[in-house]
């Protein structure tokens, strides 16, 4: 596992500029037929912003509970440093939708990453990994029928699972020798 958690960040940052550059500035066939799709709209209030602050500032507040200083300060600045960088990718690739920037999503990058950090506050355990994928694959389909492409949602999976991924080593306890 700490294998993966090494190379994974490296791999999915390419994978970024790969798919940014396969795409291109306009919508995939895949994307327009998703976009074709009516999305019931109440279920997009995971990705909006208070509600994920909300559920990190409950993760941030566990962690600090169980006297993980280290764990608290990592999954507090991770979100927002992901979120920046892909603003900033927004500008490299230029691809918009109705006007807006699009690729990567800023929605999804964030979504990734507090599920994320949600998980390592759950100490990996498999509720928490399964409510995170389900929450994160949801949410990358209700963001790509309404207001980016999927494929926007797909490059910002990759960003936000190698913040992920550098997360979970700068928290990762080190192992004892026996």
């Amino acid at each position: 596992m700490r294998t993966a958690l090494n190379w994974w960040p490296v791999v999915a940052v390419a994978g970024v500029f790969a798919l940014g550059w396969l795409v291109g500035p306009g919508p995939t066939r895949f994307d327009n037929r998703l976009l074709a799709l009516d999305a019931p709209d109440p279920l997009l209030v995971f990705v909006e912003a208070p509600v994920q602050a909300a559920v990190l500032g409950v993760a941030v507040a566990y962690a600090l509970w169980r006297g993980r200083w280290r764990l608290a300060a990592v999954s507090a600045l991770c979100p927002p440093v992901a979120v920046v960088s892909a603003q900033l990718l927004k500008r490299v690739f230029g691809r918009t939708r109705d006007g807006e920037l699009a690729y990567p999503s800023g929605h999804i990058t964030a979504l990734v990453v507090i599920a994320g950090m949600v998980v390592l506050v759950a100490g990996g355990r498999l509720w928490a990994l399964v409510l995170a994928a389900l929450a994160v694959v949801a949410g990358m389909i209700l963001v790509g029928m309404t207001f980016h492409y999927f494929t926007d949602t797909v490059g910002a999976l990759l960003l936000g699972s190698a913040y992920v991924a550098v997360a979970a080593r700068l928290v990762a306890r080190p192992r004892r020798d026996t």
